[in-house]
């Protein structure tokens, strides 16, 4: 029994197609009881219309509120506990489904399509953003993530449900999700998958997405693991510091000592601030 949850937002041109390939998946894979939930995220075109007229069940948002916003609507209103959630313009396969719910039955909680192909990277700008915010993601999770906003994963309802109020409402949704998990020891899998060009025009808007991901990255790390922001921070400092004797050495400049004391000292607050930090987060989890 599976639940597939599709975020949508003016998708009208895609969303037909979009369940007929989920329909012709699901039959020959033979897979029983599946349920594909549209999420109709404001649209002002006729995409719940159209996944109606296709037989899916359609929840509706009276405006457009995001598109974690939305796949959290869909996953509180799924009726099984296995959900699949994938996008709406066609970019993800259908037919890795299968594939992605026979790892995930190996007792992974989480297993995301890693995207490959010519499209993942559609302008000279994603590449580099992408490659930014996948560094800072592993540097936080501690180990190489292949793809950390992937829109193709299976999880479980029970699973996920304790964490949706602290995940992100937009495009950042899927960043916080592989977060969450991993640094709460969770299991999460990567198979590869193939990326197909979108069908209309896409709704990321690539800065703003960017710096709203970085915000996310800071405050997960915060609720989850402060000690390690702080430690990063308290670092930093410490290299301040010997820059600053080290160039106080060379020009016998007093104020440079002065700074190195000054970074000395304030690398020891961030890391008492951080010890605090990490106790306090122990005492919130009990």
């Amino acid at each position: 029994m599976i639940s597939i949850v599709i975020p949508a937002y003016n998708e009208g041109g895609a969303i037909v197609g979009t369940i007929a390939a989920l329909r012709d998946t699901v039959e020959r894979a033979g897979l029983e009881s599946v349920e594909i939930l549209v999420v109709d995220d404001g649209s002002s075109d006729e995409t719940a219309a159209f996944a109606e007229s296709e037989g899916a069940r359609v929840i509706r948002h009276p405006i457009n509120v995001g598109y974690g916003r939305a796949l959290k609507s869909g996953i509180q209103a799924a009726r099984h506990d296995t959900i699949v959630i994938m996008d709406a313009d066609l970019t993800y396969p259908a037919e890795a489904i299968p594939r992605l719910l026979e790892e995930y039955r190996k007792g992974f909680d989480m297993v995301v399509g890693a995207r490959r192909g010519a499209h993942v990277n559609t302008t000279p700008f994603k590449g580099p953003l992408r490659r930014l915010l996948k560094a800072m993601v592993e540097f936080v999770a501690e180990r190489p993530i292949p793809d950390v906003n992937s829109g193709l994963r299976v999880f479980s309802k029970a699973t996920i449900e304790g964490y949706l109020k602290h995940l992100c409402d937009t495009f950042s949704f899927t960043t916080s999700l592989t977060l969450a998990y991993m640094l709460t020891g969770r299991f999460v899998g990567y198979l590869p998958i193939a990326y197909h060009e979108r069908v209309g025009r896409t709704k990321v808007r690539m800065l703003w997405d960017s710096l709203r991901t970085l915000q996310y990255i800071a405050q997960a790390v915060i609720y989850y693991n402060p000690l390690k922001l702080f430690v990063l921070v308290s670092g930093l400092f410490v290299v301040f510091s010997l820059v600053s004797f080290l160039v106080g050495a060379i020009t016998t400049i007093a104020a440079f000592y002065y700074f190195g004391i000054i970074g000395i000292l304030m690398a020891f607050i961030m890391f008492g601030i951080g010890l605090l930090a990490d106790l306090l987060r122990q005492i919130m989890a009990k």
